[in-house]
């Protein structure tokens, strides 16, 4: 990786304002951004990724002295169309910049996001000008790279080194240096403390009754006003209370040694509480009280002249439990190397109609025209296959007859006997191409053997310690016939490392598949009563999703993140270091 030290000491120097000048985060996950998402009906896996740069053989386009380089970093829409998320500052004098500046983009898991970056060389006559005010056609440029950020974020040191090329004509495949892309999840803390707060001998504020307290916890701003970050359930009638745990985030407290302010009111149905006695403690100063055992007496402020007094109180706050928990996030457990196996059935039932004809679902369009399997296929492969290093994709068909054989529901879509994957997404559309000119189509609908199939994969998976978690992707046109069976597997399933994505392709009605996916019903049941562990089936019909605004892909996978973690997190599976 380059370093702007190792050049002569003009190499430090930055101008165009200094790095914090443009410098255009706000400092983690921000609520405001939570906030629009999802009230844009957002619930997809989003987190902010902090992106840094480093250039290293940077061509030199000056005659006297180095290029004075800065990147400009762009976000490349499926129309090609490019926006510019921001720039960097410039550096003078050097062919190997580190760049200070960091830019955060918002990390979507069921999107390609596809990233271009551009290096420039700025000429001296604009040292002084902010860098947002340079027009880019004025500077010399030395090269861009592209790529999208699923692959910077897989790579297990969460950097990735590109080769800068120039379409200078037939230079385009020329090396004009390298650009190293480093990314960085911005959570603040992933530790959160559990606290159970217990109080002893609270005086009484009520006439005809005892005090019905909570407790209140704030943090102290620069300001010196209290920010309130948590509060507990009121407890009536009780003046020796034991309330439910309450939680606490690092990064919402600031830090451990942050003081806290701990109220206890007294709960009024009128919105005037009384306060009852207050405390003030740091995470740190109320984990002591836990480990010895001991209780804090709260103080109660009382008016003496100018100044407030604190009057010493006889009721105490206890700690009876504390403990504290990291919450490993999603890309945790990828740049942990953990790899999300991409597998693919597909329904070749009679339903579909005869694909020589352009009304049947499986009609391979001639003008290359994707028809709704393709479609299905990359348009989730293209999200899922930089999540698996080496591309090897399970591969069935169901539901047809294989050239001289009986009816088959799960057979391997490249022909083999012996093995069922194939190479890469394009894998997947030759097998699914070739298969349709060897077998005829057949029935009925059955799913239950392909989601054993898959989930037998991942049972081996997990028996053998690979740090693998499986998507099973079925493209179908019908309604399935064998409903407790698929039930059955999917319960058993739901104890592996795996997911299931169900598309439902033409006009069928879909009811069936929508019990499948216990989003709007009740959690799946075997035919001996065993509950699914977790929810693991995401269905979407593709005619709801061809007309919207959202992919396919989108509605289909913004669920994955949450199964993957639940899977993880309830078997306290943590990512590898």
């Amino acid at each position: 990786m380059g370093n702007c030290c190792s050049d002569d000491g003009g190499g430090r120097s930055a101008v165009g304002g200094t790095a914090a000048s443009h410098n255009n985060h706000a400092g983690g996950p921000n609520d405001a951004v939570d906030h629009f998402l999802n009230s844009r009906g957002y619930h997809g896996l989003f987190t902010q990724i902090e992106l840094s740069l480093t250039a290293s053989n940077l061509r030199d386009r000056d005659v006297l002295s180095k290029s004075d380089p800065m990147a400009v970093l762009y976000a490349k829409g499926r129309d090609g169309k490019l926006d510019e998320i921001g720039r960097t500052e410039v550096i003078l004098n050097s062919l190997n910049p580190v760049w200070i500046t960091k830019h955060t983009i918002t990390y979507h898991f069921e999107v390609v996001q596809s990233l271009v970056f551009r290096v420039y060389d700025v000429d001296t006559q604009f040292h002084n000008m902010p860098v947002k005010m340079l027009k880019l056609d004025e500077q010399q440029f030395l090269g861009e790279a592209t790529c999208p950020l699923s692959e910077i974020v897989t790579r297990p040191t969460g950097s990735l080194t590109l080769n800068l090329v120039t379409g200078e004509g037939s230079a385009h495949h020329q090396k004009f240096g390298e650009l190293t892309v480093r990314a960085e999840e911005c959570v603040g803390s992933k530790t959160t403390a559990e606290i159970v707060f217990r109080c002893t001998d609270l005086e009484n504020k009520d006439l005809f009754s005892k005090s019905d307290p909570f407790l209140v916890i704030s943090k102290i701003v620069e300001s010196g006003s209290p920010i309130q970050v948590c509060k507990t359930e009121v407890k009536k009638n009780d003046l020796n209370p034991t309330w439910k745990p309450v939680f606490l985030n690092m990064q919402q407290v600031g830090s451990k040694d942050s003081p806290l302010i701990a109220e206890c009111f007294n709960f009024n149905s009128n919105g005037k509480h009384d306060l009852i006695g207050k405390l003030q403690k740091s995470l740190a100063e109320l984990e002591k009280l836990h480990n010895y055992g001991v209780g804090e007496n709260f103080i109660f402020p009382t008016a003496g002249g100018h100044n407030y007094t604190n009057k010493t109180l006889n009721s105490k706050l206890y700690v009876d439990k504390y403990s504290e928990n990291v919450q490993h996030t999603f890309l945790d457990y990828i740049a942990g190397g953990c790899e999300l196996n991409f597998m693919v059935a597909i329904d070749f039932t009679a339903s579909n109609g005869n694909p020589r004809l352009p009304d049947s679902l499986h009609y391979i369009d001639p003008s290359g025209r994707p028809n709704a399997y393709q479609r299905a296929i990359l348009e989730v492969g293209e999200v899922l296959q930089f999540y698996d290093s080496d591309k090897r994709f399970p591969a069935w068909g169901f539901g047809a007859r294989p050239i001289d054989g009986p009816v088959s529901h799960c057979f391997n879509l490249n022909g083999s006997n012996y093995h069922c994957e194939v190479e890469g997404i394009q894998g997947i559309m030759m097998a699914y191409t070739s298969a349709l000119n060897n077998v005829s189509l057949a029935g009925p609908t059955l799913f239950g053997p392909v989601v054993n199939s898959a989930a037998s994969i991942a049972s081996h998976s997990l028996a053998n310690n690979h740090n693998k978690y499986f998507v099973l992707l079925i493209i179908t046109d019908g309604v399935i016939t064998d409903l407790q069976e698929t039930k059955d597997a999917l319960v058993k399933a739901s104890d592996l490392p795996m997911s299931v994505l169900i598309v439902g392709v033409g006009g069928a009605d879909f009811k069936e598949m929508e019990v499948l996916d216990a989003d709007k019903y009740e959690r799946l049941e075997s035919s001996t009563g065993r509950v699914a562990s977790r929810d693991i089936v995401q269905f979407v019909p593709f005619r709801d999703v061809q007309s919207g605004e959202t992919s396919i892909v989108q509605s289909l996978l913004a669920e994955l993140p949450t199964q993957f973690l639940t899977y993880m997190r309830t078997r306290d599976i943590l990512p590898h270091s």
